[in-house]
Order: structure tokens, then C-alpha cells, then sequence
């Protein structure tokens, strides 16, 4: 080797050992600490969560109650405010009277439509052995469509025997299906009372919340910043309480006109489980098609046919004509992207994360517009391409 060549890797040797820009054995072990109890954190951070998940889900459903009665509240309070009377209307005297009228409403309409709801609940109940008889008419059917058919014997057998099995599987887990859902409904009973409670304290305190909050963090940009995050996060929470709710009478009315039209039985009990449902994304609204669309099979395959076309015409329109409307600021999120959320949501935290999952992703959004606001940018692709402009641009001026 000549001695070019020993002292051109004599250098090299020097600049990859001695260059102070080469990070050290301590700096890498800083580094892979630091990521370490990054991973760790965020672990006892998700455990916690999982934990406390139902704490977690009261105080969000209290959240969304105290949501749907802000508009009230503002409602009693702005004549007072108008006519600066507020003395005379403070706003916890406000919340009350809200309260009043919200309960006076539901208890009312509860007792007009429960003994109608619990007369079709117990004409369902009652008939069910008829839509007994006629599963088993329509499996006799099918037997007589293998002998005419010709189907070997064998094939018969093994067809009846899976379906004896399934059926025999439905009977036993139902009972302790529906035993399950009630006791998880009787569960929840003090939520009933612990929901309104909460929300109380969230509707009468809001501006204490909202300045604690903003003296977290430094005045100037930062602040600013945070106040802009919050009045965005607002009216978001606000849009999604104010849509799901317009849209869930919405779809209990034009779903117990549309099955009474349709002379499909239990309409009001159908029309006021879509209404309750829909609150649930799409795990809902599916529910309710299958449970219609069955109690129409019963009766007629026409029957059951045109409630499931009107059910796919109602969601189209609820989904692409409707529910824009209704929301016009805050959430602004593709159907697609709204499936997507729910099953992701479904996959994480069952029914809870069915139900917070488009908030949730709504919540994540705004985040993301306010950090790209706060840095300037116009968006992820727009950061990397200046990040490999400034690149090029810097090794130009060092060649």
C-alpha cells in the first residue's frame, strides 16, 4: 500500500474519531433513556386510562349533557343581559330553571309515550312464538326444496345438524345476553343522578375552567395560542353535541313515520330506539336496520324489502344532505374518514369508543391545524418539501 493511501485513511480515521460533531457512548445512552421512559410513560399513561375508563366516560357524557343545555341557559339569561338585569338572572339560578324545563319536558313525554312503548313491547314479547313457528316453517321449506332438488341424504343431514347447533347456540347465549345487558343498564342507574350533578358544576364554572387553563401557560403567543385552541375545541364539541342531537329526532321521527307508512308493527318503539341509537354511530343505525328489516321478513319479503331500501335512502340523505347542514362549523369530517374512526373506535374501547370516536378525531384535527397554524406551515407535505429545498440549498453553498 503506498503512503498516499495509509495517510488518506490515517485521516479519515482521525475525523471519524475525533470529530466533536460524533455523538459519544454517554450521549447514546442519554438518548436511549430518555426514549426508554418515554415508552414507559406513555405505558402507565394507558394503563391508568384503562383504569379509570368509566370515571373517564361519566365525565364526558356529563361534558356533552352540559353541552346540550348551554344553549338553554344563554336562551333564559339574554334578556336579562340585554337589558343589563343580569343581577337579577345569575347564571346558576339560570341552570336551574334550564333544568326544570328539560326534566318537566322528558317527564312528560315519558309518561305520554311509555305505556304506548311498553304495549308494543309486550305484543314483541307475546309474538314471539310466532316468529318461532315461522323459522321453522322456513326451514320445513328448505327440506322440501332438498328433496326436490335431490340432495343426498348426507348433505341434509349435516345442513339440519349445523343449524340445529346454531339455533341451539342462540338459545343459550340470549338469556344470558340480555341478562348481562341488564344488570350493565341497573349499573349505570346513578349515572342518572351523577350526570346532571357534573354537568352542573361544569355549566356554572366554565369560565373558572377556561382561565385555569390559560394561566398554564405564558402570556403572549402562547396564550393567545391556547385561547384560540380552546374556542376552536368549543365550538367543535359544541357543532357534534348540537348535530347528534338535532339528528337523533330527526331520525326517530322520519323513522316512525316512514315504518308507519310502511304499516310495519311497533313503529313508535322501532321510530324511538333509531332515535336513541343514533346517538351511536354507525354501530347504531345498523342495529336498528337489521332489527326493522327482520320484523319485516316475519310478515313479507316485500315488506322487509321496502323498509330496507327506505332505511339505505334515509342514511344516504342523513349522511351526505342532512347531517352537513346540521353541523356547518366545527366537525368537517369525510363519511369515510367517520367509518374508519368508529371501527378503530370499536376496536379500542368497544361501544365507549364507538361513541367517542368521532369527537375524538374531530379533537385530534383541530390540534393538528392549530400546531401547523402555530409553526407556520401549510401542511405536512409543504413542511418536507421546504425541509428538502433548505437541504439542497445547503449543500450547494458547501460545494
Amino acid at each position: 500500500m503506498s503512503e498516499k493511501k495509509i495517510r488518506e485513511l490515517k485521516q479519515t480515521a482521525r475525523r471519524v474519531f475525533l470529530d466533536p460533531s460524533t455523538p459519544s457512548t454517554q450521549s447514546i445512552l442519554r438518548v436511549v433513556l430518555v426514549v426508554f421512559l418515554g415508552i414507559l410513560l406513555v405505558g402507565l399513561f394507558g394503563t391508568m386510562l384503562y383504569w379509570l375508563r368509566s370515571l373517564i366516560f361519566l365525565l364526558i357524557l356529563s361534558i356533552f349533557f352540559a353541552y346540550l343545555l348551554n344553549p338553554l341557559v344563554s336562551l333564559i339569561r339574554r334578556p336579562f343581559k340585554s337589558r343589563n338585569l343580569d343581577r337579577f338572572m345569575p347564571r346558576s339560578l339560570a341552570i336551574v330553571l334550564a333544568y326544570l324545563i328539560v326534566f318537566t319536558v322528558l317527564g312528560l313525554s315519558i309518561s305520554y309515550l311509555a305505556p304506548r312503548i311498553a304495549e308494543q313491547a309486550r305484543q314483541l314479547g307475546a309474538n314471539i312464538p310466532t316468529y318461532t313457528v315461522s323459522i321453522q316453517t322456513w326451514f320445513k321449506d328448505i327440506g322440501n326444496r332438498y328433496e326436490r332438488y335431490r340432495v343426498p341424504e348426507q348433505i341434509q343431514e349435516e345442513v339440519n345438524k349445523k343449524i340445529a347447533e346454531y339455533l341451539g347456540e342462540i338459545g343459550k347465549t340470549l338469556p344470558e345476553m340480555v341478562g348481562e345487558l341488564l344488570l350493565t343498564i341497573l349499573g349505570y342507574l346513578p349515572w342518572i343522578v351523577l350526570i346532571p350533578i357534573l354537568s352542573f358544576f361544569f355549566l356554572k364554572d366554565v369560565n373558572l375552567f377556561r382561565i385555569s387553563l390559560l394561566r398554564l401557560f405564558p402570556t403572549g403567543n402562547w396564550r393567545l395560542r391556547a385561547e384560540s385552541f380552546l374556542e376552536d375545541v368549543n365550538k367543535t364539541l359544541a357543532g357534534y353535541t348540537r348535530a347528534q342531537l338535532i339528528s337523533c329526532f330527526l331520525i326517530g321521527s322520519v323513522c316512525f313515520l316512514g315504518f308507519y307508512i310502511l304499516n310495519l308493527n311497533y313503529a313508535l318503539l322501532l321510530g324511538i330506539m333509531a332515535g336513541i341509537l343514533e346517538f351511536i354511530p354507525l354501530v347504531g343505525p345498523l342495529i336498528v336496520a337489521l332489527t326493522a328489516i327482520t320484523i319485516g321478513a316475519f310478515y313479507s319479503p316485500w315488506q322487509a324489502l321496502y323498509v330496507a331500501v327506505f332505511l339505505f335512502v334515509l342514511r344516504m340523505l342523513q349522511d351526505y344532505v342532512f347531517y352537513p347542514r346540521i353541523v356547518r362549523e366545527g366537525i368537517h369530517l369525510h363519511p369515510l374518514a367517520i367509518i374508519l374512526s368508529v371501527l378503530a373506535g370499536e376496536q379500542i374501547g368497544g361501544i365507549t369508543g364507538v361513541f367517542l370516536s368521532i369527537p375524538v378525531v374531530a379533537l385530534v384535527t383541530v390540534l393538528l391545524k392549530h400546531i401547523r397554524e402555530h409553526r407556520g406551515s401549510k401542511g405536512l407535505v409543504a413542511d418536507l418539501l421546504v425541509e428538502e429545498k433548505e437541504k439542497d440549498l445547503g449543500e450547494k453553498l458547501a460545494t
